[in-house]
């Protein structure tokens, strides 16, 4: 068998990986067009075959990128999907999609707790000999589910402190998280990065979305009946849900404490948005008729006369990253915006910012199932039927946020400028991720304005 250096795998495979790179929902980096490969370094984790490389390599120079390879003679059926490509006579695939060998990565790591400069971190609870399964949904990162635990590896770890784990640990014991159970760090200079994070999982979840567009589904198919008649109705489960959201706020403002803003930290902020729309005017022609009114709202938040409160919050809130289980909600994925660096991401935000991000979430699952997404003019009752939905359960969520919370509704200019600049945000990703859905994030604008 020829012998196997890790160290030149990713050179090695070169166009060939930079084309499925570029393909995975993780590569953040997508319509910039990516030239070079380059290893900083990797490993060998499980020898044999099949074998198990660990490398980390970074595009174009850029912010390193996890990989996990797989290495076989013959690859079976069931991973022909997962193929990269083919060196020295071996097939190299995406060792995730591998039930085996992940299982075997993980038994090593628990027995002898660091494999290969990798060390495992892990609640005595976690036991050795699941079999792991990957979660068949896109997306940023990769999570394996390991019989009662879910472990997941990110793909473009950071060094330094990881938010996700830390905010996690923070509210330890809070009814609205996954318990933290286990954190994989590689220990190789020049200094330590989390690659994975494993917590309980909840085999009862559903996600947010998915429980949120069958609703929309029921009520679009009920073509004379209005949101509160129909069968699926979603409002007491946003409502739940904005309890849920504002229980998680109070515990992190308790845990990580808060400060007040004024209007020249407010300035500052305002100063941003105005940037980011700057950004995105020069990419998306189609936002500038409704440049002016998103300039207006934005410099709205320079009049706000009284303080502010920031404290650490989700950072990425949407109603993909909540999941309902039998006895509630949980929030998960604290890690932030994935577009902002970690220094911005550490940041204390206002929490309407979080509630901002789920009302857009509102607005997708309503809007998202319209013909083409482009017209919907061209079935009056059924936008009609879809804008009653979102301001249905936009309205619940925040009657429930303010069980707990202030009604975020009393500060309607902040609110305002929060979600336009969210949408003005999703605006940039749709049109350089799925043209199909723009027209969703810029109908949200002509209406919020």
């Amino acid at each position: 068998m020829t012998v196997l250096r890790p160290t030149e795998l990713p050179e090695d495979l070169g166009e060939v990986l930079l084309r499925w790179l570029v393909g995975q929902r993780f590569f953040r980096t997508k319509g910039h067009g990516a030239t070079s490969v380059r290893t900083l370094h990797s490993s060998v984790l499980v020898e044999g075959d099949p074998a198990l490389v660990h490398a980390m390599v970074s595009v174009d120079g850029g912010a390193p990128y996890q990989l996990l390879f797989g290495v076989r003679e013959h690859v079976p059926d069931v991973l022909a999907h997962a193929v990269i490509g083919e060196l020295d006579g071996r097939a190299v695939y995406d060792a995730p999609q591998d039930p085996e060998l992940m299982g075997r990565l993980l038994d090593s790591l628990v027995a002898e707790g660091t494999v290969a400069g990798l060390r495992f971190e892990v609640d005595s609870s976690v036991e050795p000999g699941a079999r792991p399964r990957p979660i068949g949904v896109e997306q940023s990162n990769t999570s394996l589910i390991y019989g009662g635990t879910i472990l997941k590896l990110y793909r473009q770890p950071e060094p330094g402190v990881n938010r996700d784990v830390n905010l996690h640990r923070a509210l330890a014991g809070n009814p609205h998280i996954a318990a933290p159970l286990g954190v994989l760090i590689d220990e190789r200079p020049p200094q330590p990065v989390v690659l994975g994070f494993m917590q309980r999982f909840l085999p009862d979840a559903v996600e947010g979305w998915a429980t949120a567009t069958a609703s929309v589904r029921d009520l679009l198919a009920e073509g004379d009946l209005h949101a509160d008649e129909v069968g699926g109705d979603f409002a007491g489960e946003a409502g739940r849900l904005g309890v849920a959201v504002a229980e998680v706020h109070k515990a992190l403002a308790e845990a990580t404490g808060v400060r007040m803003v004024g209007q020249d930290e407010l300035a500052g902020e305002v100063a941003a948005m105005h940037a980011r729309l700057d950004l995105v005017l020069s990419e998306v022609p189609a936002l500038r008729p409704e440049e002016q009114v998103l300039r207006s709202a934005f410099d709205a938040v320079r009049e706000i006369t009284t303080e502010v409160p920031v404290h650490q919050i989700h950072g990425d809130l949407h109603l993909g990253q909540v999941l309902r289980t039998t006895t509630g909600w949980i929030l998960i994925d604290f890690e932030g915006e994935p577009g902002a660096t970690p220094e911005q991401r550490a940041v204390p935000r206002s929490p309407l910012r979080d509630v901002a991000g789920m009302l857009r979430s509102f607005d997708y699952a309503a809007f998202h199932l319209l013909p083409g997404n482009d017209d919907p003019q061209d079935d009056r009752q059924r936008l009609t039927r879809a804008t009653e939905w979102s301001d249905r359960n936009r309205a619940a969520f925040c009657t429930g946020y303010a069980e707990v919370g202030e009604d975020p509704r009393d500060h309607h200019v902040l609110l305002r400028a929060l979600e336009l600049d969210k949408a003005v945000y999703e605006v940039r990703y749709e049109h350089h991720n799925r043209p199909e859905w723009a027209a969703i994030p810029l109908a949200a604008i002509q209406r919020r304005s």
